[in-house]
């Protein structure tokens, strides 16, 4: 699969472009050619998107995707070739905080991308991020597959369970899976982290302000195992989805690391800290009293035989490229030519498996 010419002159729908991993698609895109229309709440002061610019890559609809009216609107006048689906509430801590809006948002606004997906009257393919947590979670060491069942303990889990259900729902009652021209596929990635990530509550960007600022970190949950993985494997990963939606019989892909790595959050923190050479750390389990996973891993076999994928960074290699973002930054480079020299490295080191 020779994938770098596939988005060339194409018109993207990118809902969410203004999040970490949407500007980091953005990035990718233009990268590769593609047209892109983005639709998404106002970026934050602090975030990826202002700092590389993320106006003068795309034509950006400040707007949101509870506004079915607007969003349909907006999808219409584009008549995109493919529907990138990547904005949500997507913090399990902010779920916690503010339920309602997380399943507003995370179901019903994919109800709306779906209402306007199937409305276009010309072939089109859309790509449908959901994630690991929305298996129901038995604190497994097996690796959850596709076939697994759907769950969600937390609000954010639930709602993209549910999401999941919805889109499944849509592809197969509207023929949105090869027919009515029209196909689709849905992501589940794993822990993405990488360079520009400004969240709050989500332990990269804790561990680079930490860094920053010199400041102690304090962890919460240090024996948490989770799939990390650059943001880079999954976004190749989703665009070999769907460049291949019209041949594949599979619509549901996981993308994780190679399951024999299982690198919990204190790991984590520590090859961080290895590789920026300064930093440290406290552990205040009981700093929130909320139920978060122990343990999860992805079983990435059915992308592996039927994409071609493969996670080109491990997950040490992923952190090392997360951390020397930031010290990069702090070095006074430019992000987005921080992001696109990572593009470049990383597509050199696939270059068998993409060009």
């Amino acid at each position: 699969m020779k994938l770098l010419n596939t988005f060339k002159g194409k018109k993207i729908f990118l809902t969410g472009h203004t999040g970490f991993k949407g500007s980091w698609m953005l990035v990718l895109l233009h990268h590769l050619g593609a047209q892109v229309k983005g639709y998404a709440l106002e970026a934050e002061q602090t975030s990826l998107y202002r700092q590389i610019d993320g106006d003068l890559m795309c034509d950006s609809v400040i707007a949101d995707l509870r506004d079915a009216d607007r969003l349909n609107t907006e999808i219409k006048q584009f008549s995109p070739d493919f529907v990138f689906h990547f904005a949500a509430q997507p913090l399990v801590i902010d779920s916690y905080n503010d339920p309602k809006y997380t399943f507003d948002v995370n179901i019903g606004g994919t109800v709306n991308v779906l209402e306007a997906f199937r409305k276009l009257d010309h072939p089109c393919s859309l790509l449908a991020i959901t994630t690991d947590k929305v298996y129901k979670n038995k604190e497994s060491s097996i690796p959850y597959q596709e076939s697994d069942e759907l769950g969600g303990h937390d609000p954010y889990s639930a709602s993209k369970a549910a999401m999941e259900i919805v889109l499944q729902s849509y592809i197969n009652s509207f023929g949105l899976n090869g027919q009515n021209q029209k196909t689709s596929v849905i992501g589940r990635a794993g822990n993405v982290i990488g360079g520009g990530d400004w969240a709050t509550n989500r332990i990269v960007p804790d561990i680079a302000r930490s860094l920053l600022k010199n400041e102690t970190l304090v962890l919460r949950n240090p024996h948490a195992i989770r799939p990390w993985q650059h943001v880079l494997d999954a976004l190749m990963g989703y665009l070999l989805a769907i460049a291949q939606s019209h041949i594949s019989e599979n619509y549901i892909y996981n993308f994780g690391p190679d399951t024999e790595e299982k690198i919990n959050v204190e790991d984590l923190t520590k090859i961080a800290m290895k590789v920026t050479g300064r930093g440290n750390y406290t552990i205040d389990q009981n700093l929130t009293a909320l139920k978060e996973t122990g343990q999860l891993l992805l079983d990435s076999n059915r992308a592996k035989k039927e994409l071609g994928w493969r996670p080109v960074w491990n997950g040490q290699e992923a952190i090392s490229q997360a951390m020397n973002w930031y010290l990069r930054y702090e070095g006074g480079e430019e992000p987005l030519h921080i992001c696109q020299t990572n593009i470049s490295n990383y597509l050199e080191s696939a270059k068998n498996q993409y060009v």
